[in-house]
């Protein structure tokens, strides 16, 4: 199945239902289930800003299954929506008008038991049986 590795904490917003778009500077035309690896880095700056949320942030394993639905171009509109789904989650692209790139629209999401594998770049793949 396809994985992709992501920062924390978007990793554990991603998890957790609260952040539904994830941000790339590529595309892809990709539909389909879709492993979230939480990779090992960490965005301090954004650990403070979420801690609201109070969630656990495992790293280095794969910690949910989604659907990845769409890709759209961030542009001014999806800027708007964004803003108006969740204005701290997505401040960062919505406070950005120079940032180019896509959102993949994530649903169904299932959090799962870590499992704990390194992570890699783009979409890579594991044989991850439920």
């Amino acid at each position: 199945m396809k994985v992709l590795t992501v920062k924390q904490p978007f990793a554990s917003l991603i998890a957790e239902g609260i952040k539904e778009y994830e941000f790339r500077t590529w595309k892809t035309k990709y539909r389909g289930e879709l492993l979230i690896h939480a990779g090992k880095g960490i965005n301090k700056k954004a650990m403070k800003k979420f801690e609201q949320y109070h969630l656990e942030y495992p790293s280095g394993c794969i910690i949910a299954k989604v659907n990845l639905t769409d890709c759209i171009k961030i542009d001014d509109e999806a800027r708007n929506m964004l803003n108006e789904k969740n204005p701290l989650v997505y401040s960062h692209t919505v406070n950005n008008p120079y940032w180019d790139g896509y959102g993949f629209k994530l649903e169904d999401v299932q959090k799962i038991t870590p499992i704990p594998v390194k992570g890699k770049l783009s979409f890579w793949e594991y044989d991850y049986k439920e």
